[in-house]
Order: C-alpha cells, then structure tokens, then sequence
C-alpha cells in the first residue's frame, strides 16, 4: 500500500481521512478526560477540528463521485465508512488497493 498522494483527488481522500479518523481517536480521549476529570477544553477544541474534518471528508468524497473517480457503491460505503470507528483506516485500505489493481486510478 503506497502513501496517498494529495494532488490525486483519492489521495486527498485517502489523507483526510486519515486524519479525520486519528482526530476521532483524539476527541474519544478528550471526551472521556471531560467526563472523569473534568477537563472540557479538549472537547470544545477537537469537537469542531474533528467536526470540519468530516464534512471536508464527505466533500471530497461527492467531489470524487462527480468527477467519476469513484462509483456509486465506493461512494456510499466511503461515507458510510467515515461515521463508523476505525472505518477511514479500512476505507484507505480498499481505496489504495483498488488503485493499485486498475493502475492508480479507482474504477
């Protein structure tokens, strides 16, 4: 599995992905720092970092489906994948691997 690449539109989806699901990760920690010692900072501060995250994510994702870089079914179980835990890890997965198969480029 290779680096995403951020000029390639699934690259970028790939990247922000990435780091949507590790702000994920990161705001599970402030939540649970929020509720055992009374810290909400993090949460104030990674809440809307993780929030704008994903609706860039879910952007490139549409943007991707336009352009007719991914199908319909890739796009749906994108976005699907984005709302689950863990999910942008196995979306990258298969993203990279289906680029891999048809010559970096997602049939």
């Amino acid at each position: 599995m290779s680096a995403p690449d951020f000029r390639d539109p699934i690259g970028r989806i790939r990247l922000v992905g990435m780091v949507e699901a590790v702000s994920f990760l990161i705001l599970i920690g402030c939540s649970v720092a929020k509720r055992v010692a009374d810290m909400p900072l993090g949460v104030k501060v990674f809440g809307p970092i993780h929030g704008a995250l994903f609706m860039l994510l879910l952007y490139l994702i549409f943007q991707a489906w336009g352009d007719r870089l991914l199908t319909k079914r890739q796009a749906v179980l994108a976005g699907v994948m984005s709302i689950v835990p863990f999910g942008p890890f196995w979306m990258d997965r298969r993203l990279a691997e289906t680029a891999t198969q048809s010559g970096d480029s997602v049939d």
